[in-house]
């Protein structure tokens, strides 16, 4: 165990921060899981609990192994993954998986393995590492528009564009994530303007021609509209139970909460165990433990922000901001879903929520993050181990 913790490397606060979240979420999950036990099965929670366990496992794994790898690899291996993982997307799109006739090609499953897997999720790092990369290339250069069109926005576009038609709301966070990444990294604003204004074209388009003709090919945008307009006008649909019972949940926990596994709602919220396990964890711990559960997001940010600030290049304070500022984002926003403030998005809670591919992803991006930080602890490691005759020669 000594040697264990001798060999990780890092950000020690970051570390900290994961392992109690991921240590935290068996208990709403393994409560949360209860109304899955009944539905889907025999009332067996324990498959779930160890379920659970080995998606966290194998996610700590990838945490610990890619931390290992020094950083600047990355921008080599954002070029030959991007390819791949357009390749997955089209692979994952062209199944034409749809339920009640819209769009539900989100998932591809691993052959020999039967493990289901996001594409999305990879699509969304790989992606933010790549437009990393090319923003720490053009730095203090002189660029047009012209010129970034291709290496820059033309992946960026693709990726999203297979994206959007199964799931708009991942699509639109990583939008504006990479629109926040370049602004970080410096590309004109003046150029920016013309993205955003082409990013709106082409969606109100999308949206245009699906509504003109909604037989050509499956999509979700029938469901967008909808929960955008039933979010503006408070009418009773199914994504109205959802957040009724989510805010029935909240409630019920006032200070303190129920108790652990002691959740009413659990059992009639249809993703209690995912995109509203937030509300079960107010049910159960009350404002106290939820708002602990956001604190610990905001450290979690707020020490994300040191590693970029002590980050000596631009690739690697690039890199912590473009894969970890999602992962803040996306916590936000599925505990804004649970209060009412952002329409029913299908956004899972990063390290707590149940599901392989989330907790896998959000590890290999804390494992980029900590690559950084282990680079700058060696760099400090080699400067105190420098010969005092040099330095006194460099003083000199």
């Amino acid at each position: 165990m000594k040697t264990f913790f001798h060999n990780i490397k890092g950000d020690r606060a970051i570390w900290a921060v994961v392992a109690l979240l991921a240590l935290f979420s068996f208990l709403p999950v393994y409560s949360a899981s209860s109304n899955l036990a009944y539905l889907y099965g025999d009332g067996n929670t324990l498959k779930f609990l160890l379920k659970h366990l080995a998606h966290l496992l194998l996610g700590f794994a990838i945490l610990y192994g890619v931390h290992k790898i020094p950083y600047h690899y990355f921008r080599g291996l954002s070029i030959i993954a991007l390819p791949v993982v357009v390749l997955l997307l089209l692979i994952t799109l062209a199944q034409g998986n749809t339920i009640e006739g819209a769009n539900a090609s989100r998932w591809i499953r691993v052959p020999f393995v039967g493990v289901t897997f996001q594409t999305s999720a990879l699509a969304a790092v790989v992606l933010m590492t790549y437009v990393a990369r090319y923003l720490s290339r053009i730095k203090d250069k002189e660029v047009t528009f012209k010129e970034t069109l291709l290496p820059l926005w033309l992946p960026v576009f693709l990726v999203l564009a297979l994206i959007l038609p199964a799931n708009f709301s991942t699509t639109a966070i990583i939008f504006a994530m990479v629109v926040v990444l370049v602004f970080i990294g410096g590309y004109p604003i003046r150029y920016l303007g013309i993205v955003l204004g082409a990013g709106l074209v082409m969606l109100t388009l999308f949206v245009l021609t699906a509504k003109a003709f909604p037989g050509v090919f499956p999509n979700r945008v029938d469901t967008w509209i909808s929960r955008i307009e039933n979010f503006a006008d408070n009418e009773d649909t199914e994504a109205d139970y959802q957040i009724e019972k989510a805010k029935i949940a909240i409630a019920s926990g006032e200070v303190v909460g129920l108790g652990p596994g002691k959740s009413v709602q659990k059992n009639f919220l249809p993703q209690s165990s995912s995109d509203f396990i937030y509300a079960v964890i107010a049910e159960e711990f009350g404002l106290v433990g939820s708002s602990v559960l956001l604190l610990l997001y905001l450290l979690l940010l707020f020490r994300l922000v040191i590693v970029v600030h002590k980050s000596t290049s631009l690739f690697g304070k690039l890199l912590v901001v473009g894969v970890g500022l999602p992962i803040i984002f996306q916590a936000l926003i599925n505990m804004g879903v649970a209060v009412e403030l952002f329409p029913v998005t299908g956004q899972t809670l990063p390290l707590i929520s149940s599901g392989g591919t989330s907790i896998w992803m959000t590890c290999l991006a804390l494992g980029m993050i900590l690559s950084v930080s282990a680079k700058r602890e060696v760099e400090l490691k080699e400067k105190e181990e420098e010969n005092p005759l040099d330095i006194l020669s460099e003083a000199l």
